[in-house]
């Protein structure tokens, strides 16, 4: 399928509508203040501003739904009720205090920097910390350490949540994918723009469609990443 073709000022005006509202990775209309949304919103909201596939942005759009058990229209604020769509072990928000219904809203300066810094291994050539956030990629295995350390610190979750967890962060590692040299990855300048400031990055420009099958495909090597990690951190415990 050919990328839809975008002229910078359009661009600009899909980017102020986006970027004012930003929750649990699901980009929405600004239009209504992010209430009494549709199905068919969110889906077309995810849609335009990451440019995903239909079936993507409906299988995002219909579970979001299904899991907030709403047969009617949500409003955006429902998005971070604790234990529906959203999870503990975030990568870069605290985890959902005992007895509380909707999660931290509050980005943690320390949790992003950690992530970045599981980003700067300089196991890819050219990368690194002295390579800076531009030339530094986050792949699959970056992302797997940093699911790893945080669910070692938050309480456990279930197989669904885990999934959702992995499953957010193979849409971002597709949707931005990018080449340095030998290295593919999504840029660790855009991923502190994008995860820890809640906005965009101001670079990006669409690409290409983001698809289902390659999200799952993602998913799953983040998911045996993350075995590999595990299962070398308990052969370096018990040396």
């Amino acid at each position: 399928m050919p990328s839809p073709q975008y002229d910078g000022e359009s661009w600009l005006y899909v980017r102020d509508l986006f970027d004012k509202f930003t929750t649990a990775n699901l980009l929405i209309n600004s239009a209504r203040d992010g209430k009494n949304l549709s199905f068919w919103e969110l889906a077309m909201g995810l849609k335009a501003c990451y440019n995903l596939s239909a079936p993507l942005a409906f299988f995002l759009s219909i579970g979001g739904f299904v899991l907030l058990r709403k047969v009617t229209n949500v409003s955006l604020h429902e998005i971070g009720r604790h234990g529906r769509i959203e999870h503990d072990a975030s990568l870069v928000h605290r985890d959902t205090p005992k007895g509380q219904k909707y999660a931290p809203i509050n980005v943690v300066d320390s949790l992003v920097n950690s992530l970045l810094i599981d980003s700067k291994t300089g196991d890819e050539e050219g990368e690194g910390a002295q390579a800076g956030d531009r030339r530094t990629l986050m792949d699959a295995s970056d992302v797997a350490r940093a699911r790893v350390r945080r669910e070692k610190d938050s309480p456990k979750l279930d197989g669904l949540h885990a999934e959702i967890a992995r499953g957010e962060m193979a849409i971002i590692l597709g949707v931005w994918e990018t080449k340095a040299g030998k290295n593919i990855g999504v840029p660790v300048e855009w991923m502190r723009e994008w995860i820890g400031h809640e906005r965009l990055p101001m670079d990006w420009r669409p690409t290409h469609v983001q698809g289902l099958l390659d999200v799952v495909k993602r998913a799953k090597s983040i998911r045996a990443a993350m075995d590999a990690q595990r299962a070398l951190e308990g052969k370096e415990k018990a040396l």
